[in-house]
């Protein structure tokens, strides 16, 4: 008779991904905004869970204020766990002060590239959108050239006419 490993089977099942985004207070500095994701990947690993990316995009603005704050650092987390290790990862955010808030989902796989926000750092938002739009801008160009070319072909007047 072959026996079969329950637990390995069941801890296969319930791993499961997660995506988290954190936001800290903006009062804090950017080194304990890293201690904060230490001490939340510290309780992720402690509940069994792994941290697969951890990413600070840094002080960003909020859309609308949140417990009188107009900023605020934001971490992203890549997560492969339990969900018991993720309700005890969200309990104790709950209750630290510092983190604003957090948004944790259940997702079918991990992007391996960084993050649109980090993929952009650098770049201001007017660069980001010129290289989305450059070959949209390049494409309406050559339809204005087409245009003028068949309108002014339209207005020529017939060649017995006027001469």
């Amino acid at each position: 008779p072959v026996i079969r490993e329950e637990t390995s089977h069941k801890e296969n099942f319930l791993m499961q991904l997660y995506e988290s985004v954190v936001i800290a207070r903006q009062d804090i500095s950017v080194t304990q905004a890293e201690a904060l994701a230490d001490d939340l990947s510290k309780i992720l690993e402690d509940n069994g869970a792994k941290v697969l990316k951890r990413e600070n995009w840094g002080l960003r603005g909020l859309a609308y204020r949140i417990k009188k704050n107009r900023k605020g650092h934001y971490l992203l987390f890549n997560i492969e766990g339990e969900p018991d290790a993720i309700s005890d990862y969200e309990r104790r955010m709950r209750i630290m002060e510092q983190v604003l808030r957090y948004l944790t989902i259940r997702v079918e796989e991990h992007d391996e590239n960084d993050s649109i926000i980090i993929s952009n750092r650098g770049k201001t938002s007017s660069q980001a959108e010129s290289n989305n739009a450059g070959s949209e801008i390049k494409q309406n160009t050559e339809k204005r050239k087409e245009n003028k070319d068949v309108s002014k072909a339209d207005v020529s007047p017939p060649k017995g006419e006027n001469q």
